[in-house]
């Protein structure tokens, strides 16, 4: 695949619902959603609201929710894949609620396919993209009002590793080093996080699974999408 127009856009400025988008959302909350399936997670519900979230546990009691920032009642875990990775998720449904990630795929839920990403799963998204042949996919930058330079890297990386195979890694993952969401991490700025986050969002292809995103009993749900082999370019 040699050619595709890719679109980087905050989730502000989507007007209408891409036919094909990837939702990067670096540090961290796709970085932990693809901890949470390999610690056996089933599925992730996306939930608009912190209210809903816990509307869904009160509804669903052996369900886990996971939000944003410290520990709060009624929610299981934190947005921290370093806190996660310690977990046991096998079989279980988590619900997810974060302050980018899960709103700006939720801002896309119309498209006719969705896909959540960071660096941990960067080279299986590419090759899923690659199999089912997009013209146009429109990448959404979650972070800072699309200006999140390790969401902006990941992004730009996967639409070069979609089209171009000797695309070098390095680079993209210097500048999300360098970005502010890392120095927060660093410094301890945000609340809930481990020490090892930054590193564990920083890891790139530790998972070989995409993670696609689509409507379930009018909830969005996410789940783990085994990619095609590279001789297996038929579409999903």
């Amino acid at each position: 695949m040699t050619g595709m127009d890719s679109r980087f856009v905050g989730i502000t400025e989507l007007v209408e619902a891409p036919s094909v988008a990837v939702v990067v959302d670096v540090m961290r909350a796709f970085t932990v959603a693809a901890w949470a399936f390999a610690q056996g997670a089933e599925k992730i519900v996306l939930a608009e609201s912190l209210d809903e979230a816990l509307a869904l546990k009160a509804r669903h009691p052996d369900w886990a929710a996971l939000k944003d920032g410290p520990p709060a009642p009624g929610f299981d875990m934190v947005n921290s894949p370093g806190l996660l990775r310690s977990v046991d998720l096998r079989g279980r449904t988590v619900v997810q609620k974060t302050t980018a990630g899960t709103v700006g795929a939720l801002a896309v839920k119309e498209a006719s396919l969705v896909l959540c990403a960071g660096f941990v799963v960067a080279e299986a998204t590419a090759r899923l993209l690659r199999a089912r042949g997009s013209d146009g996919v429109t990448f959404v930058v979650t972070g800072e009002d699309g200006r999140a330079e390790e969401d902006l890297a990941c992004a730009r990386y996967i639409a070069r590793r979609v089209t171009g195979a000797g695309t070098d890694a390095a680079g993209f993952l210097r500048r999300a080093a360098g970005s502010r969401a890392a120095a927060e991490l660093a410094e301890g700025v945000r609340q809930g996080a481990h020490p090892d986050d930054v590193a564990l969002c920083l890891e790139l292809d530790r998972f070989p699974f995409a993670m696609v995103a689509t409507s379930e009993d009018s909830l969005m749900v996410l789940r783990p999408h085994a990619v095609p082999s590279l001789a297996d370019d038929a579409p999903i």
